[in-house]
């Protein structure tokens, strides 16, 4: 199982706000921002931050991406 984050980075861009300005605007580090842009899992008490900031649902910033294996386990194969 991955995420995604590409759905944040859009709205960021409908919204004409830059990295930075979300990171001052949710109080998250740079770091996190760098770990969001590597699709690596940040903890929930982030994205609530950032939800907060952009007045959205973790939804609307985020995906969770199903491998391979994993579908074909649901799949029941």
């Amino acid at each position: 199982m991955a995420v995604s984050y590409k759905k944040l980075w859009k709205l960021l861009i409908d919204l004409d706000m830059k990295k930075k300005d979300l990171q001052q605007a949710a109080g998250i580090s740079s770091a996190l921002i760098a770990k969001m842009g590597r699709n690596e899992n940040v903890s929930t008490d982030s994205l609530a931050k950032i939800c907060m900031a952009l007045h959205c649902d973790i939804g609307d910033i985020m995906e969770v991406i199903l491998t391979s294996d994993e579908e074909c386990r649901e799949e029941g194969v």
